[in-house]
Parts: C-alpha cells; sequence; structure tokens
C-alpha cells in the first residue's frame, strides 16, 4: 500500500503532465495559414518547449526563429532557432542582448507577416530592454525592492511596464505593421492578458497612476529617470495582436484533483488565488489538516484540499530558499506528531527561488526530524533558509525544470 507521501508524488506528477505547453501550443497552431514570412518567438521558462512544438507544426514555414529561456531551461537545438538563456528572476546581459536580437528579428516586416509570439511564465524577467536612459542595473534595483518588499506579481508587472521599452504593449508596436498571433500559458492569477509576463503584445489597463501608488504603497525609492518613464502611459489599444491563453493554473488544479479522486482521496478545490505571505499559506493548510482530522470538516479522510496560486516571501534573512518551500515548511511546524497528514507545495516550472527544488513534501514526522538534528523552524523561515531545513529532513520536491510555467500548487492531503 502506498504511502500519503507516494500519493503526493503521484499527484505532482499527473497534475504537471496536464498542462504541458507541446499539446495546447499544437493545438492552437493546428489549420492556421499564414500568409508572408513566419518568425517564431518564445520567451519565459516553457519557450524551449512551446519553440519545438511550434517548429514541429510549421516547419518550413518559419523564417527565423528565437527561444530566450532560463539558465538550463533548453533542451538541444531547434531547426531554424537560435536558443538564448538568460536570468532569472533578475535579468542580467544575456537578457538585455537576447531581447535585442528579438527586436532586431521582427524589424522591417510587412503588413501580410506574421509574429507567432510564444509566451510563459519568467518572461518578464527574461524579456527586457529598459526604456529611454534607464540601464540594466536599474531594472535589477527596482526589481530587487519589489521581490523583497512583498508585492504580488501584478504590482511588479506594473512597475516593470512602464520601464520597459517592450513590455505593456510595446512588442506589438515593434512588429508592427505585421500582425502578432501570442499564444500565452498563464502564471497569472485569474489569466489577466496584459499582466502575463507584463503583457509585452497587449493593450495595458495599468496607469501611471496605479505605478506611483504602488511605489508609495512600499516606499520604493526611484531614480529621476524612473519616475520619468513611470509617468508615461502604456499603450492602451494594440490592433495588431491576436491572444490566445492555453494553460493555467485551474487546469493544475483540476488535474491533481482527478489524480487524487483516482487514488481514493475525496477532492476539494479550495481556491485557485491564493496570493497571500507563503508561510500564512502553510499554516492555513496545516489547520485544515487538524480540523478534518478532529472533526471530519469540511471532508471526512481520505480527503485532498487543493488549491492553487502564487504566495509572497517577506525577505528577512540572507538563507537559501523559495515560496513554496517556505510554505510547506511552516507548515510541517503546525502538524508535529499528526499521522496520515501530508502538506505538499510546488512550482510547476520546477524551479522555486534560486534552487533546484520545485517545492518541498512535509508531513507530521517533519519537524521532529529537524528537532533531532538541532534544527529550529522558527529560526530557519526567519533566515529564509528554507530549502537547508528540507534538506535535512529529506523533504525537498525535485522535479528538474518541467517545460511548463502555470503558477504553484498547494495541497493537502489526510488519511
Amino acid at each position: 500500500m502506498a504511502t500519503i507521501k507516494e500519493d503526493a508524488q503521484k499527484i505532482i506528477q499527473s497534475s504537471i503532465k496536464r498542462v504541458l505547453p507541446d499539446s495546447a501550443v499544437k493545438r492552437a497552431l493546428a489549420g492556421q495559414t499564414f500568409q508572408g514570412e513566419v518568425i517564431v518567438i518564445a520567451i519565459g521558462k516553457a519557450a524551449w518547449n512551446m519553440a519545438n512544438a511550434a517548429a514541429e507544426i510549421l516547419g518550413e514555414r518559419i523564417k527565423k526563429g528565437i527561444v530566450l529561456t532560463k539558465y538550463k531551461h533548453s533542451q538541444g537545438d531547434i531547426k531554424g532557432f537560435s536558443i538564448l538563456e538568460a536570468a532569472h528572476p533578475l535579468p542580467d546581459d544575456n537578457t538585455i542582448m537576447g531581447t535585442a536580437k528579438i527586436i532586431e528579428a521582427v524589424s522591417n516586416l510587412s503588413p501580410t507577416d506574421t509574429v507567432i509570439f510564444l509566451v510563459s511564465g519568467g518572461g518578464s524577467a527574461l524579456f527586457e530592454k529598459p526604456a529611454g536612459n534607464l540601464e540594466l542595473s536599474d531594472f535589477l534595483q527596482i526589481t530587487d525592492q519589489l521581490l523583497k518588499c512583498g508585492a504580488d506579481i501584478v504590482e511588479i508587472n506594473t512597475i516593470r511596464k512602464h520601464l520597459s521599452a517592450v513590455k505593456g504593449g510595446k512588442f506589438a508596436a515593434l512588429c508592427a505593421p505585421a500582425h502578432v498571433y501570442t499564444i500565452a500559458l498563464s502564471d497569472i492569477l485569474g489569466d489577466r492578458p496584459d499582466s502575463i509576463a507584463s503583457g509585452p503584445t497587449c493593450a495595458d489597463s495599468s496607469t501611471s497612476e496605479d505605478a506611483f501608488a504602488i511605489v508609495e504603497k512600499y516606499g520604493l525609492k526611484l531614480t529621476d529617470d524612473m519616475k520619468k518613464e513611470l509617468s508615461m502611459e502604456t499603450p492602451k489599444e494594440v490592433p495588431n495582436n491576436t491572444m490566445l491563453i492555453t494553460g493555467s493554473v485551474k487546469e493544475l488544479c483540476l488535474a491533481a484533483a482527478e489524480e487524487a479522486e483516482r487514488l481514493g482521496y475525496t477532492p476539494l478545490i479550495l481556491s485557485t488565488f491564493v496570493d497571500c505571505e507563503a508561510k500564512e499559506a502553510g499554516r492555513l493548510l496545516a489547520s485544515m489538516g487538524k480540523t478534518i482530522q478532529k472533526d471530519g470538516l469540511p471532508l471526512k479522510p481520505p480527503c485532498a484540499i487543493i488549491c492553487g496560486g502564487e504566495t509572497v516571501v517577506r525577505i528577512t534573512g540572507k538563507g537559501k530558499g523559495g515560496r513554496n518551500q517556505e510554505l510547506a515548511l511552516s507548515a510541517a511546524a503546525s502538524i508535529p506528531g499528526m499521522t496520515n497528514i501530508a502538506v505538499c507545495a510546488v512550482g510547476s516550472d520546477g524551479t522555486d527561488g534560486p534552487t533546484d527544488a520545485a517545492g518541498g513534501l512535509v508531513d507530521g514526522h517533519t519537524k521532529k526530524i529537524l528537532d533531532q538534528k538541532g534544527i529550529s523552524i522558527d529560526a530557519i523561515l526567519a533566515e529564509n533558509d528554507s530549502n537547508k531545513a528540507l534538506a535535512l529532513a529529506d523533504a525537498l520536491v525535485i522535479t528538474g525544470p518541467t517545460g511548463t510555467n502555470v503558477n504553484d500548487l498547494y495541497f493537502l492531503l489526510c488519511k
């Protein structure tokens, strides 16, 4: 009989398999006819997989293709494509160079030409040209502030769009007069098109007023050049773009629920909009496990409580970890000694923060293991060093890069 952790691993694998981009891109392109030249641009953590699927469908119809993805996320050559890699979550020199090559590839096109733009999570950091007189160092400085202050992804992207020459509909303008056909995997809660990778080809709903309100909310420090760019409005109409969203966290949660049911658990999808602090989400899942075991509410065991979204981490220390590892470790602190309970948090892209882990999978034994090793969970969380603690407890989830990115999956199993 499988253990509860083995069941959790099966749920992870089945869920991620459902949201892989290959079949979604092929469906989006099947039967499509394009006049003129076809340029394929793929950005984000799933860029290689999406581009490879497009190459299989379109073949020689592609005049030129460029993939810009995260380091170690490409999987070899694709005929007709240049494969470029850059840093994430903070851009680097390769980000700027890769973006410049993409801009060059879409320049001087005709009205009958088409740019097929394949977008996935991580695209906002990987695809960048600073606006006006701004430099890469300006982006590093403001992005670092945004990541550390606890701003959510929509707030981060609102600032990025106004400081960028390719976000917030500006890339579509660079492609004009060619038409852009955007195919996107959504890593944004609610699937707002203008927030996926900061909406390079979408009319932008955020305003300069919104951007300055975020600056005031978090006390961000801006240079005069940043203030100048934030005051300039992004495009509110983008007539040369058609957009199709092919995957989302909803599909990820539905797949988890189906696999949990197949394994004998009664599933409940609680939310696909989780966006609170990671530690709080971990405590909430743990508290639900306690209620289920004690009172059989909202479900009786065996059951699975499933959520999706993207939590935030407030940086107070200098440790190594990510939001999913922090969520799992926080849950572990609340369920010591409880048998037949497991809490899992995993990033669908296979990487959680600057680590090689996708997340964490803990149970009622995790805290005891750490106690025996002299590790205080509270101290570890204060130092944001969840990767170290989970590694010592053999509680890391390692998937490797998955080739997709549709937010994070969180679930509680009770037997």
